[in-house]
């Protein structure tokens, strides 16, 4: 009998020896690796215990895509004019949103500025509306307030031109309340 457990206590001691080696860290840690139900651990994402040696990296998969900003030219590329054209029906994606804002902008005639760029900040309800006023989150620098209010005029005109936007039921839940923030940027030749 004492045998038996003395065996037993030294094939224990032998397995935890050979997992006393430092684990090895996956230098690219959120690449998803196949795995197999033969595998000591669980498939990805991996778990984390105080128990073990060595750091732990979990592996999460982080959002992408999730922030809402856009640039919107006043002269675009050759390139990019395709996105500039208004959708022919109710917005169902992000790409058909960036298209919609993008064809509504209509820059100042008035007191503009070559390269002047301008950021805002905003919201949409549920049904295309906007949540609150425009905020002004950055506009070039050494810039009168004159023509900064130009600007934001000019957004806040161009925006009420479209609104409400027509969502689909998708979209507009998916989009109510989260912030999207837009930068402006006069690529216009005005000469002197």
């Amino acid at each position: 009998m004492w045998r038996r457990i003395l065996i037993l206590l030294l094939l224990m001691i032998s397995s935890v020896a050979t997992d006393a080696r430092p684990r090895q860290i996956n230098p690219i840690p959120f690449a998803h690796e196949p795995c197999s139900v033969l595998d000591d651990g669980p498939c990805t994402p991996s778990y984390c215990s105080p128990l073990e040696p060595g750091p732990c990296i979990p592996e999460i998969d982080y959002p992408y895509g999730q922030n809402l900003q856009l640039t919107i030219q006043t002269v675009p590329s050759e390139a990019d004019r395709a996105k500039y054209r208004r959708p022919d029906h109710d917005l169902d994606t992000i790409g058909d949103l960036f298209a919609e804002l993008r064809s509504c902008w209509s820059p100042p005639p008035d007191n503009a500025r070559a390269g002047m760029q301008v950021s805002v900040r905003f919201s949409f309800n549920r049904t295309g509306g906007l949540i609150g006023p425009l905020r002004l989150t950055y506009a070039t620098a050494g810039v009168s307030a004159d023509t900064r209010a130009t600007y934001l005029n000019a957004i806040n005109s161009s925006l009420n031109a479209c609104l409400p936007l027509k969502f689909t039921a998708g979209l507009g839940g998916a989009l109510a309340g989260r912030p999207i923030a837009i930068r402006y940027v006069d690529n216009r030749d005005l000469g002197k």
